[in-house]
Parts: C-alpha cells; sequence; structure tokens
C-alpha cells in the first residue's frame, strides 16, 4: 500500500515546496565570475525588463518541477522514477537561483505560479501515460526549447545586469545536459504537430508571465 501512495505523496510534498516555500539550491548560484568585475548600477528601465524576464525564468521552473514530479509519479519503471526525481532536484537550483535573482532586482515571482504548476502537471501526467520513451521525447523536446528560450533571453537581458547573465548561462548547460540524458535514456522523438503546440503553449505562458 505504501508503494502505491509514495508517488502520490512526493507529488504532493512537491508542489507544496514548490508553491509555497522558499526554494533552496544545492549549489550556490553561478554568480562568482560576475562579481570579479565592478559592479554596473541598472537603470529603473533596466531593473524591470530584467527582472520580468528572471520572473518568465522562475516560472519555466516551477512548470519543470511540476513536469518531472508528474512524469516520476506515473512511470512504472523505478530506475527512470529515480531519474526524473533526480532531474527534479537538480531544477530547484535554478528554481531558488531565479528567486534569489527576483528578489535582488526588486521584482516578484508570477501570481499565476499555482496555475502554472497545475498545467505543467497535466501535461507531465499526459506524457508519461503515452509511455516511458514518449515520455523521455517529451522531456528532451522541452529542454530543447527551452534552451532557445535562455538564448533568446540572453540576447535581451540589460549588458549591465551580469547576475542573472551568469545563472542563465549555467541553467542553459545543464537543460542542454538533461536533454542529452533523456536521448541517451531512450526518448523518443515527438512528431511535429506535438512540437508546434508545446511551442505554441510556452510563448502564451511567457507572454504572460512577463507582466503578471
Amino acid at each position: 500500500m505504501s508503494s502505491t501512495l509514495d508517488p502520490l505523496l512526493i507529488a504532493a510534498d512537491a508542489a507544496l515546496r514548490t508553491l509555497f516555500a522558499t526554494p533552496y539550491a544545492t549549489r550556490p548560484i553561478p554568480s562568482a565570475a560576475a562579481r570579479d568585475a565592478a559592479p554596473v548600477a541598472l537603470t529603473d528601465i533596466e531593473r524591470r525588463e530584467a527582472g520580468a524576464l528572471m520572473r518568465v525564468n522562475h516560472v519555466g521552473e516551477v512548470c519543470a518541477q511540476a513536469l518531472y514530479t508528474a512524469q516520476a509519479a506515473v512511470t512504472k519503471d523505478k530506475s527512470l522514477r529515480d531519474h526524473f526525481l533526480h532531474a527534479a532536484r537538480e531544477e530547484t537550483d535554478h528554481l531558488a537561483w531565479t528567486h534569489e535573482r527576483l528578489e535582488a532586482l526588486g521584482a516578484r515571482p508570477s501570481l499565476l505560479n499555482p496555475l502554472w504548476y497545475a498545467g505543467a502537471f497535466g501535461l507531465g501526467l499526459l506524457a508519461g501515460r503515452l509511455g516511458d520513451r514518449w515520455s523521455l521525447g517529451f522531456v528532451a523536446e522541452t529542454e530543447k526549447q527551452v534552451e532557445a528560450h535562455l538564448n533568446g533571453h540572453l540576447d535581451r537581458l540589460p549588458a549591465a545586469d551580469r547576475e542573472s547573465r551568469a545563472v542563465i548561462v549555467q541553467m542553459k548547460m545543464d537543460e542542454a545536459r538533461h536533454a542529452a540524458e533523456a536521448w541517451s535514456a531512450g526518448a523518443k522523438e515527438l512528431p511535429a504537430p506535438a512540437k508546434g503546440m508545446m511551442k505554441l503553449v510556452s510563448r502564451v505562458m511567457t507572454t504572460v508571465a512577463h507582466r503578471i
């Protein structure tokens, strides 16, 4: 009985921690290199733009927690469940880093985080129900799109915000590794319509989260 309840308890705990607790990283925030140079003050406009971009990234990490937790709850393969939960723990670093940057920039998280979490959790359950290879394919495509999204943010960030840039660069490296690990674990490439739908949903989320 306990083995049946374990995934549900883990999922409930992850939701509560993601949405209502202060996240803590296991790795230091990647900003040491940025601190070697003299700090440059941001203008109010630059601070608002950087804060909005980091809010979007924070939403992405909220969604990552939901996706990985849902996929872990559905799979019957213990090694794959452990893989998903390990990835979620690594993504917690990103959640903590983006939260820290939001506070430093005087910005707030998205007011719609519970909605984003619920939607991503539902997508994770759906992907998991389709089978492990499709679930891994969903991870690989998600991480590929996130990596492209982070590249766009590097172009849009104010040049003076070296702290946020350092965080995004490390996040991008981690996401690329997660995608590679999914392919190595047997991911199946998603059909083009599924990829297109994922891009559309992502565009809606990032547009709304930039403001709310």
